[in-house]
């Protein structure tokens, strides 16, 4: 899909020289994969203390009732 976008050019020749990429096109979709596995992975951390964990000992014993 051809997009036309205004991308700050000092912003794009320096992602360009620390992700080693030839293109900007590589560049740019190396970024977007890069900001979506960011954005992915502050949704699991959002997820901590909100799951309810049975403890070591809890687990014992729901094993020794079996």
């Amino acid at each position: 899909m051809a997009t036309n976008l205004q991308i700050d050019p000092e912003l794009l020749e320096q992602a360009l020289k620390v992700g080693g990429h030839r293109t900007k096109r590589e560049t740019v979709n190396e970024a977007l994969a890069e900001y979506i596995r960011y954005r992915e992975q502050l949704k699991i951390l959002d997820l901590f203390g909100t799951l309810d964990m049975d403890s070591e000992e809890e687990m014992r014993a729901q094993r020794k009732r079996s």
